[in-house]
């Protein structure tokens, strides 16, 4: 064989082991194998098929036209199958990656093929730690000597993928007139050195670059993993802020009232147990409008009788709106703020609109009072402040990222505005949650 035509080969043969690991990442099943290290029999049969698939696809390929040799990496594959999967992987991915070539009279494909995949479940048993199976690469070899049993296993893993070269070349030596395996090493005659040792390097680097393709998607997966955990406990934590709070305040109202109203404590009592039997209840991050309406609705009532005529509460609500997701406990907060800070103070009281819309496929939800307002310095750090407004922002931001808006508008002396707009199609919780807003 030509030296050019060769090294092309050899050259095609990397590109081809790349190719071969990006199909498989891209199918979520073989994904989900991948963030596994210890898998069931089904899984690992699962596994030996995904990979004996695409290998054995390869090995078809030189099959029906001989001048692919650069697709069949028969025996790469069944080695990654064993690195990754352990002895039933590695023996199974083995034996159905040599199909083509066994149907093709290479019967020593099989054996060969079979003990390679067992080798490569050696390996991984022989790893400490799993992870150094993903890691193996050249450069990790003169690691430092508190990693000296890794670098030990990445030369191990190095030595076995020569091994096994070598033994493929063997074999097709001792078998090439009795029906051997193919073997891109010449069986006859003497090669030159630089041809053998890019042949073996071509070996190890088709072992490696897949590895290293499945390592990054297992990283980026793990990456999502990692944000969605802190999404959703950010979300908890959040959630544990705002319930305490609202009922702290709710229980201040009731202790005024019981002194100078006993039948409106009484009746103020009722509807905090059916809040607070609504919040024990809801463990979603997300809820119907409708229902969250039920809820202010209770909250409102409890206001109501403490503030008495002082107090108006308006609601515009577009029947289209009342089934779709908002966040639980998103508007409490909001109306609270209102209460507390804009109508509190106000001698002669005030009112309270709430209104919602669809517009553009977005809900919009508005909040307004006609209390005291607020300064224009405080405002431009309302969402930085507080539990209320700011713990209602945060959610949003965890729960939608750049999907949402959230808006206050205040003149001292007229009254606030709070908007909020998210995407009206939303029907998801935190394990669902994009990534955060800039």
């Amino acid at each position: 064989m030509p030296e050019q035509k060769q090294l092309v080969i050899l050259l095609l043969r990397l590109a081809v082991a790349g190719s071969f690991a990006s199909i498989l990442v891209r199918f979520a099943a073989f994904q989900r194998m991948l963030m596994r290290e210890e898998r069931t029999l089904p899984q690992r049969l699962k596994l030996a098929l995904g990979v004996s698939a695409v290998f054995g696809g390869g090995v078809g390929a030189r099959v029906l036209i001989p001048t692919y040799q650069a697709v069949d990496l028969g025996l790469e594959g069944s080695l990654l199958s064993g690195m990754i999967g352990g002895y039933v992987t590695g023996l199974v991915a083995g034996i159905f990656i040599s199909l083509p070539a066994m149907f093709n009279g290479e019967l020593m494909s099989m054996p060969l093929f079979a003990g390679v995949g067992v080798l490569g479940g050696l390996l991984r048993d022989l790893a400490e730690d799993k992870e150094y199976v993903w890691r193996f690469s050249l450069f990790d070899l003169s690691a430092k000597r508190e990693n000296l049993r890794r670098s030990a296993f990445q030369i191990g893993c190095l030595l076995a993928v020569i091994v096994a070269e070598l033994l493929q070349w063997w074999v097709a030596r001792l078998f090439r007139n009795k029906g051997g395996v193919f073997c891109l090493a010449p069986t006859t005659g003497h090669a030159p050195t630089a041809n053998i040792f890019s042949i073996y390097a071509s070996t190890v680097f088709a072992v490696i670059i897949p590895l290293k393709i499945w390592n990054n998607s297992r990283n980026e997966k793990k990456l999502e993993l990692q944000q969605l955990r802190l999404n959703e406990a950010r979300l908890a934590a959040l959630t544990s802020q705002i319930n305490p709070h609202f009922l702290f305040n709710t229980l201040n109202s009731v202790s005024s009232l019981i002194r100078t109203n006993p039948e409106q404590a009484r009746s103020v009592v009722y509807k905090l147990s059916s809040i607070l039997r609504r919040l024990l209840r809801n463990t979603d991050n997300m809820t119907t409008l409708r229902d969250e309406l039920t809820f202010i609705d209770n909250y409102m009532s409890i206001e109501l009788v403490r503030f008495g005529d002082k107090l108006r509460f308006i609601k515009e609500i577009d029947p289209e709106t009342v089934d779709r997701m908002v966040p639980s406990m998103l508007l409490q907060p909001i109306i609270e703020n209102s209460i507390r800070h804009g109508l509190a103070t106000k001698v002669d009281g005030g009112m309270i609109r709430l209104r919602s819309r669809i517009i553009d496929d977005r809900l919009h939800l508005f909040v307004e009072d006609d209390g005291v307002g607020i300064a224009e310095a405080k405002l431009a750090t309302l969402f930085e402040q507080g539990i209320g407004v700011s713990n209602v922002n945060e959610r949003l931001k965890v729960l939608f990222g750049n999907e949402y808006r959230m808006w206050i508008d205040s003149k001292p002396g007229e009254g606030t505005r709070t908007g909020i707009e998210i995407p009206a199609a939303y029907s998801g919780s935190a394990g669902q949650a994009l990534s955060p807003a800039s």
